[in-house]
């Protein structure tokens, strides 16, 4: 795609992944529009690339041919989209609305409906690997929506993504990326676990690992977990323990929509809430390694 033919991108929610991603975007000359949120470090970054700010969600929709957002919360999405300064209060018909983070599928599909009212459309897209990734354009993209919006957000996709994947129908994307990050999250509480107790059994840690690698449990999971258990590197998975208690909850909530229980999702959601609660959150999950082994020191 020509610099002259790229849509002009408004882009809400700059924290470390969609910082990256604009700036990806900016270096392939996409015109970009930004809001503040609560830290200024990615916007006044942007502004400086040659990046609009605006004031209200409502301008980045007036100013945009393609809306995306990269937020933290179903709540957070919403407070955005909707209210007299929300997005699709400004909507132009015929904008594209995507939401690259992790969802609730309900909220996708209602926040879906108001903007097909309002003449837009909506897709839902949550993204693999990490802001290193994206400012390389080595993302993966698990984009769902109408066949339409896929054909024309895909050459978007592909310059922010290595591995550009059209799931099916809206909410499709928000469904799998919550199995997915509950299945990751379950994996990564055990080998933690795992780690803290073999400390207790007085069994060296390196020593664990390489017998469990070295059979079919061993998977990219095991090594982030091991990167910090081992080598002391929590950033070798950069998503935070309260990130992952709000996935685990979703999908668990996802369950409880579907009107089914979720058994394997109850251990993980405790184990990162209680470490959430005692001041942990802010910690890489690889450093469930260190929660775990607290737990268990004086006991």
């Amino acid at each position: 795609m020509s610099e002259t033919n790229r849509p002009h991108i408004g882009f809400i929610g700059l924290g470390l992944m969609g910082s990256a991603m604009v700036e990806r975007l900016q270096s392939l000359g996409y015109p970009v529009t930004v809001i503040a949120n609560r830290n200024r470090t990615g916007v006044d970054a942007a502004v400086a690339r040659g990046g609009t700010e605006v004031k209200t969600a409502r301008e980045i929709a007036a100013a945009a041919d393609i809306v995306m957002m990269c937020m933290d919360t179903s709540a957070s999405v919403e407070s955005r989209m909707l209210g007299e300064d929300g997005v699709i209060a400004g909507l132009k018909p015929g904008t594209l609305v995507v939401d690259f983070g992790t969802s609730l599928p309900g909220s996708t599909l209602k926040l879906a409906e108001a903007v097909a009212e309002a003449g837009g459309s909506y897709m839902d897209a949550p993204l693999g690997r990490t802001p290193a990734h994206a400012v390389d354009g080595k993302l993966n993209i698990m984009s769902a929506g109408a066949d339409e919006d896929f054909a024309r957000a895909e050459p978007v996709f592909k310059d922010l993504g290595e591995n550009v994947f059209h799931l099916g129908p809206l909410g499709t994307g928000h469904t799998i990326k919550l199995i997915n990050n509950f299945f990751a999250m379950t994996t990564a509480c055990a080998m933690s676990e795992a780690f803290a107790m073999a400390d207790k059994a007085g069994v060296p840690r390196d020593k664990l690992y390489n017998v469990m690698s070295s059979g079919p449990l061993h998977s990219g999971m095991m090594d982030f977990i091991k990167a910090q258990a081992v080598d002391g590197k929590p950033d070798m998975l950069a998503f935070s323990i309260t990130n992952a208690r709000k996935d685990v909850g979703y999908y668990a909530t996802m369950a409880d929509e579907l009107g089914v229980p979720s058994v394997m999702s109850a251990a993980p959601k405790q184990a990162l809430g209680i470490a959430k609660a005692t001041g942990h959150g802010d910690n890489m999950v690889p450093q469930m390694v260190d929660f775990f082994a607290e737990l268990f020191k004086d006991r």
